[in-house]
């Protein structure tokens, strides 16, 4: 039992795992909680995109406004 949880999870574990997710959810709702697994994914990467932008953005505006006070 104890190798049942060792290390990454082989073709039996996953296949377990999908055994107890198909009876806890069933066939029809399946389709749609991937669905929206994918939806939730996207839009993760896509404010992960946008926080990573606008701190590039103020950081460069803060080493613009250090050189600036440097040369005055």
């Amino acid at each position: 039992m104890i190798a049942f949880f060792s290390g990454t999870p082989g073709p039996v574990e996953i296949l377990v795992i999908l055994v107890v997710i198909l009876l806890l959810f069933g066939a029809k709702r399946l389709p749609d909680l991937a669905r929206s697994l994918g939806r939730s994914l996207s839009e993760f990467k896509k404010g992960k995109a946008e926080g990573k932008k606008e701190l590039e953005d103020t950081l460069s505006t803060e080493e613009s406004s250090e050189e600036t006070e440097g040369k005055q």
